[in-house]
């Protein structure tokens, strides 16, 4: 053997260990990546659920709302809401628009027409932001997203919803609800900001009445 093959030697040898030390540190690596994902997902989990702990300890709210459709619609009005599932929308002037859930039923009424759609408050996503506590271990969650002006966690049940979600938006440091949206099964977004609320209020029983006696073949539902 000569110096030149010696030497070539030397250096297929050294990059082979190099190369050893680099599949050893990288594989060494992974583990300490997986580990600080997965605190990182344990992290964003627990604020997340304390956050919509403080949001299901909230018992009433009322305030204001911009509603926003799926074609771009924009109406407003004021809103209610008493945990577990009772919700009331007054919506402004032109709209005769009235929305009220009675912890059993959706109820979309339409005033100048008389007429009324029902709904089982139970098989729409509104359930969700109406719960007596929002349970992000329970299977319905989609996504959590962290960012520094906003916490955002969406809400969904196949079995139940089928492709409908809630997506709830909250302030990051006082755990206020700023913003829900509602994506239906065809995709389209409902989305509704509040604004001027306050909490702790008491409502009168009839706040969150639903009129079944007007409502043809509801009279099963009436209390």
């Amino acid at each position: 053997m000569n110096n030149s093959d010696s030497f070539l030697d030397r250096i297929l040898m050294t990059r082979r260990h190099m190369m050893g030390t680099l599949a050893f540190a990288a594989a060494s690596a992974i583990p300490m990546v997986a580990y600080a994902q997965a605190a990182s997902a344990a992290s964003s989990s627990a604020t997340a659920q304390a956050i919509a702990d403080h949001f299901s300890s909230v018992a009433t709210m009322q305030g204001e709302f911009v509603q926003f459709g799926p074609r771009g619609e924009q109406t407003g009005g004021k809103f209610y809401i008493q945990r577990p599932g009772k919700l009331r929308f007054n919506y402004d002037n032109p709209s005769p628009i009235r929305v009220i859930a009675d912890g059993k039923n959706v109820a979309i009424g339409n005033m100048k027409l008389k007429t009324w759609d029902l709904y089982p408050l139970s098989k729409t996503p509104l359930s969700l932001l109406l719960a007596r506590r929002i349970d992000l271990s329970s299977g319905s969650v989609r996504s959590v997203k962290q960012e520094s002006d906003l916490t955002t966690i969406a809400l969904g049940n196949n079995t139940v919803f089928g492709n409908s979600t809630i997506t709830m938006m909250f302030d990051p440091k006082t755990y206020d609800l700023r913003q829900w949206t509602i994506t239906d099964n065809q995709g389209k977004d409902t989305s509704v900001m509040v604004f001027n609320v306050k909490t702790g209020m008491q409502f009168d029983d009839k706040v969150f009445r639903v009129p079944y006696e007007v409502i043809p073949g509801t009279a099963a539902y009436r209390d």
